[in-house]
């Protein structure tokens, strides 16, 4: 599996993840709570930070485990260079570059949503909330598009 391939699923975890724990604690309150009222913006910088660092240490430790894997299979096989780890090829880069253009798109639409809604004049939380989701699908739709592309080719 390249590395870019895990980095993607490493992405992806993350994408699914941390938008079910922060919906978990915010959007929890929508039925005792007014809309007005609900204090979601610490928590969605929160989940934004930490969707950052997981994403950070993911990759991270992703790089670690293939060295490692590598340096045993030099070990036992004599095949292998550490050069491979963190190497991305033509393909790799053609695989980001359709999966983020897919991201975009999705991404935009998000965006449309919430400069639809700022101009029904909703409440703030739902405008946020949309740019997040917007961008939370986008991150998937990226994902598993760039994950499909490495399991089926173009």
């Amino acid at each position: 599996m390249p590395f870019e391939e895990k980095v993607t699923w490493v992405n992806l975890l993350v994408s699914f993840a941390v938008p079910i724990a922060y919906a978990s604690i915010v959007y929890g309150q929508l039925g005792a709570t007014p809309v007005a009222e609900i204090a979601y913006q610490r928590t969605l910088v929160i989940a934004i930070v930490v969707s950052i660092v997981l994403t950070i240490v993911g990759s991270i430790l992703a790089g670690v485990g293939s060295g490692i894997a590598i340096g045993i299979r030099k070990e036992l096989t004599g095949e292998g260079s550490m050069d491979e780890v963190g190497r991305s090829d033509e393909r790799d880069k053609d695989i980001s570059r359709r999966g983020e253009l897919i991201g975009y798109w999705v991404s935009s639409v998000g965006v449309i949503v919430a400069l639809g809604l700022a101009m029904t004049r909703q409440d703030q939380f739902w405008i946020a909330n949309s740019l997040y989701a917007g961008f939370v699908a986008a991150s998937i739709a990226s994902g598993i598009a760039k994950l499909v592309l490495y399991r089926r080719g173009f």
